[in-house]
């Protein structure tokens, strides 16, 4: 019994070790990529803004469309590669959950609803009516770890602190 409760302290122990680097390293791999990616998108394409600037949450509702083109661009590109490198982490994650929130509900959010029924068919990735929450909820609820724990010991973020606390 005592080598079990022994074997179960040390792997614990590891579990610990790698937790302090490996988590948010994936975390932060997917989510830095995944706005990275969109910004790309936008980069490239056209501004679609103006046909949904009436369903921008107040006060963005009164940005010029080109304005919050400019700025959901890059801060998708610049947060998503900070956040990559862990550089500003919390920062640019809580930019992210702001930019995540307003295209939640100005693009993502069922238009009508009248139940929660309702309301939980929007919870898909799809283009077929109903919204299509899923893919931003799901993001947002990545980057909260992000908000609260920081970038974690493999990141750019701790290796500044490391510098800044030795001088």
């Amino acid at each position: 019994m005592r080598a079990f409760v022994d074997f179960t302290l040390r792997t614990h122990a590891l579990l610990d070790r790698i937790g302090a680097w490996l988590p948010q390293l994936a975390l932060r791999a997917i989510v830095g990529w995944e706005f990275f990616e969109s910004g790309l998108v936008k980069l490239r394409g056209e501004n679609w803004f103006a046909s949904i600037q009436n369903d921008f949450p107040f006060p963005f509702d009164f940005v010029p469309v080109g304005i919050s083109w400019f700025v959901a661009t890059w801060t998708e590109l610049i947060g998503g590669f900070a956040i990559w490198l862990g550089l500003m982490t919390r920062f640019w994650s809580a930019s992210l959950v702001v930019l995540t929130l307003v295209a939640i509900a100005a693009v993502h959010w069922p238009a009508e609803w009248h139940s929660l029924g309702e309301l939980w068919r929007g919870y898909a990735i799809s283009d077929h009516g109903f919204g299509n929450f899923k893919l931003p909820l799901i993001l947002l609820v990545m980057l909260l770890p992000l908000v609260f724990g920081g970038a974690g010991k493999a990141s750019g973020d701790h290796l500044l602190r490391l510098y800044v606390t030795r001088r």
